[in-house]
């Protein structure tokens, strides 16, 4: 089997040059030398205060970084050693005392070896913390400490296996498998369940936490005022640790809890673990007085100290879109025809959603056709519950932001800027060679904003070809449909040639030539969309359905 690939200079000393790194960029830190011991720099202004020492394995960091208490977390190795070190301290005739922190929510029938200790270990170094700089005895820290474990709770879900370097992964999850409650070194947890929605696997946890009938839950009722960590193991993205977040703090709420503070990060993790885990405590005032207090410590963050509890998450802002306050149903045979004509692109996009993703795969993100069809979806929401404007200029500004707003993607922004650019031609009369000038208007935004010439492998390639036809437009009217449809023809062909073009603008142009061998997506699209655009044009008008 395959080690897991990591950035480090090697196995034996990826501990050292860790700690290393930690002291080279954090000016309040140093390390004892010939000692995996970081202290504080400040050490010699701190006589008379109580020491705090945590430690463990290395791999859950930021974690033992508080600044003689012995913080120890309940599994063996680290009471064997924590043990040790105190019987020796003793010897020597200094005070000391040692906490073991059991916050582990997960077991629902206690175990020999108690409840492991978890992220909730973090709350107790930052309470200790800011007790001993206020100059607090032995004594009250510890009677504070003991009186906060009772209240506070952990419990995790794993979706990925960590690996220590130079080793493969600990264990095996299935593609579609999470496991419920296992500990910091992969030790298995409670059950393996399928993937599911984020809200679904937080309410499972905060449930599992608060059930009675399980040995190890945590004791809180609604009304309880609390607080929340949402901490990453190590392996999740910022993205999904928010969606955690979100989905926390929203069942909390529903179950009447009062969130005081909640701190979302990295705060114990497993290495690279993929997954969570959720810590929750009963929080007094003077605990949380405790938790504000300031700390230079780099790994606590900069949260607000004001509570999450009664206030608005969002503002509503009037006015901010000036809207055409006329919704009335246009009539009329422009919005009959405007009606056929979005009603064929949206029905070209969405048939053409698969195509378009897979050409995308081969130079882009594969999302093309996934972009297209949420515009095909805006239009025809738009046409469903919006008044078609009766003119151009009025028409291609609302498209514009539709497109903006719902579209997404360097797609949707070229299509909107092209529309916005292109409304002002059709301000004084809608005829062909209005349309024509507007087109060019557009292209000419695009190339402004977007960087592109044509022969660059985009959907310039297409509409420009379009566009260099339809400046034969006349407004005497009968050559229109002719000189449309052989438009339509130069961007199909332009679309197809992108195939043997180099790409150099946009994200293709980041892949070498030679693995481009099919058209540009975005080519392909703009002229299916005018091939829309005359196809419907070609129906009589008469037989669209309302």
């Amino acid at each position: 089997m395959h080690h897991s690939k990591k950035l480090i200079n090697s196995v034996e000393h990826c501990v050292d040059d860790a700690l290393q790194g930690l002291v080279a960029w954090n000016v309040g830190m140093q390390l004892v030398q010939g000692h995996r011991i970081v202290i504080r720099s400040d050490l010699k202004n701190l006589k008379g205060k109580v020491a705090l020492l945590s430690g463990g394995g290395s791999g859950h960091e930021p974690a033992h970084a508080a600044g003689v208490l012995l913080i120890v977390k309940n599994y063996t190795g680290d009471r064997l050693n924590f043990g040790l070190a105190l019987e020796e301290t003793k010897m020597e005739g200094i005070p000391v005392e040692m906490i073991i922190i059991a916050d582990d929510c997960a077991f629902t029938r206690q175990k020999k070896a108690g409840r492991r200790g978890l992220c909730g270990t973090v709350l107790i170094h930052k309470i200790a913390g800011a007790m001993s700089q206020m100059g607090k005895s032995l004594n009250e820290i510890v009677a504070k400490l003991n009186a906060t474990l009772s209240k506070l709770g952990t419990m995790g879900i794993c979706l990925s296996p960590c690996s220590v370097p130079g080793s493969v992964p600990t264990f095996h999850l299935e593609p579609d498998e999470m496991e419920l409650g296992l500990g910091i070194h992969g030790e298995a947890g409670i059950e393996r369940i399928k993937m599911v929605s984020t809200d679904e696997v937080v309410q499972k946890i905060i449930d599992h936490m608060l059930n009675p009938t399980n040995e190890s839950h945590l004791s809180l009722q609604a009304g309880d005022h609390i607080v929340l960590i949402v901490n990453n193991l190590g392996g999740l993205s910022c993205l999904e640790l928010n969606i955690v977040a979100n989905s926390s703090i929203q069942y909390l709420e529903s179950k009447e809890f009062i969130i005081e503070r909640a701190y979302v990060g990295s705060f114990m993790t497993a290495l690279e673990m993929g997954g969570t885990s959720l810590t929750l405590m009963h929080a007094d005032p003077e605990q949380l007085q405790l938790l504000d207090a300031y700390t230079s410590a780099p790994g606590w963050p900069n949260v607000s100290k004001r509570s999450l509890a009664q206030r608005s998450r969002t503002v509503n802002i009037p006015n901010l879109e000036h809207e055409d306050t006329d919704k009335t149903p246009g009539s009329g045979p422009f919005v009959d025809k405007v009606r056929s004509i979005l009603d064929m692109v949206s029905t070209t996009l969405l048939q053409m959603e698969e195509e378009l993703n897979e050409l995308d795969r081969e130079a882009g993100d594969g999302d093309c056709g996934s972009t297209h069809a949420r515009a095909a979806h805006a239009i025809k929401e738009f046409l469903t519950s919006d008044a078609v404007p009766g003119n151009g200029y009025k028409l291609l500004l609302r498209l514009g932001k539709v497109i903006r707003d719902q579209m997404g993607g360097t797609s949707g922004a070229l299509y909107s800027i092209s529309l916005i650019a292109a409304a002002p031609n059709l301000k004084t009369n809608n005829n062909p060679s209005a349309w024509s000038a507007a087109l060019d208007s557009g292209i000419g935004a695009i190339k402004r904003y977007g960087g592109a010439e044509p022969g660059d492998r985009t959907m310039l390639d297409s509409l420009c070809a379009a566009a260099d036809e339809l400046r034969n437009m006349t407004d005497e009217g009968g050559n229109d449909m002719q000189v449309l449809a052989k438009a339509v023809q130069k961007a199909e062909a332009a679309a197809e040639s992108t195939k043997i073009m180099k790409a150099n603008v946009g994200r293709a142009s980041y892949i070498s030539s030679a693995q481009l061998t099919r058209p540009d997506p975005g080519a392909v699209a703009s002229a299916a969309i005018l091939k829309a655009i005359l196809t419907a044009l070609e129906q009589p008008t008469q037989n669209i359905q309302e």
